[in-house]
């Protein structure tokens, strides 16, 4: 009987053996459980502004007056007494034609310039035969520039005269230049169903010169005191727009936690958003990260911007 009993006494400490080690597992998970997730996110900080929706053309600068010089006979271009970009005046002679034929000896013709200004192009060469209809060379007053752009036909209820434009050029990189719709065409080209749009730079900038290539856009809505983020950090729920806004800062061991917030979007230009509700000049929000958040997740904020 007293080996029976202490067999039965190892047996039961065997038992509670096992069960303690069993038991270790679950408190193991149970700690773990209680760690919650910790997600490195990039924020922004928003504040009120203005954004501009526009349209992009491309146009070409232009001097706004131009006349052509045409001579007076038809015949041989003999002498050529100007070239392109010569600054002229009036009456200055820019060619001789010579309209002599077999038999037939005339005294060369001059062709005139018939304003004052600068040569912007000019077409024949020594040799070339000319008419009276043929333009031997164009005079602009190239003090005095436009951009024309032509607009198609979708476009055109959006245009009106003194809109504001952002002009660019490929030969100043970075560097935006004001204009103004001046001149806008009453009727369409029926060939293309595009309409004529002239601008002028605003101030002048002597830097433009004629026959340059611009990038045009036409300022078509202006949003003062807007909320703008990136249109990346919005978030699609149930296919409602959502921003991770940043609901405490980080306090000690505390991390930082974010809450998500339904919004109402505006206009929408080059990726970035407008907010109309939902969100105050001043809120942090994520921009960065936010596809893993979920509301009340606690954040590791990485990087804050402020632009």
């Amino acid at each position: 009987m007293k080996k029976i009993g202490i067999k039965i006494m190892a047996v039961a400490l065997v038992a509670a053996a096992l069960a303690s080690c069993k038991a270790k597992p679950k408190d193991d998970v149970k700690d773990n459980a209680e760690v919650e997730a910790l997600f490195a996110v990039n924020t922004y900080k928003t504040k009120a502004g203005n954004l501009d929706e526009y349209l992009e053309f491309g146009g070409d600068v232009a001097a706004v007056s131009s006349v052509a010089a045409l001579p007076d006979m038809a015949g041989k271009i003999s002498r050529v007494m100007v070239s392109v970009g010569q600054m002229v005046k009036k009456n200055q002679v820019l060619a001789y034609v010579d309209a002599s034929r077999p038999g037939m000896d005339y005294s060369a013709s001059p062709v005139k310039a018939p304003i004052s200004g600068r040569v912007i192009s000019f077409i024949p060469s020594i040799g070339t035969m000319v008419s009276q209809a043929s333009v031997v060379a164009e005079i602009a007053d190239t003090d005095e520039l436009e951009i024309k752009v032509s607009v198609a036909e979708r476009f055109i209820s959006r245009i009106s005269l003194g809109q504001n434009a952002v002009v660019t050029f490929d030969a100043y990189p970075g560097v935006d230049f004001k204009a103004k719709v001046f001149e806008v065409s009453p009727v369409l080209d029926q060939s293309s169903r595009t309409m004529s749009v002239k601008l002028k730079i605003n101030p002048p900038d002597k830097r433009i010169k004629a026959g340059m290539y611009a990038r045009v856009r036409l300022i078509t809505e202006s949003i003062k005191d807007a909320i703008v983020v990136p249109a990346a950090a919005i978030v699609k729920r149930d296919g409602a727009p959502y921003l991770f806004v940043i609901a405490s800062q980080k306090n000690g061991d505390t991390p930082a936690k974010v809450k998500l917030c339904p919004v109402e979007q505006g206009i929408l230009v080059d990726n970035k958003a407008e907010i109309t509700k939902g969100l105050i000049a001043g809120d942090e929000i994520v921009v960065k990260g936010q596809n893993l958040l979920n509301d009340g997740a606690n954040v590791n904020i990485v990087a804050v911007t402020e632009n």
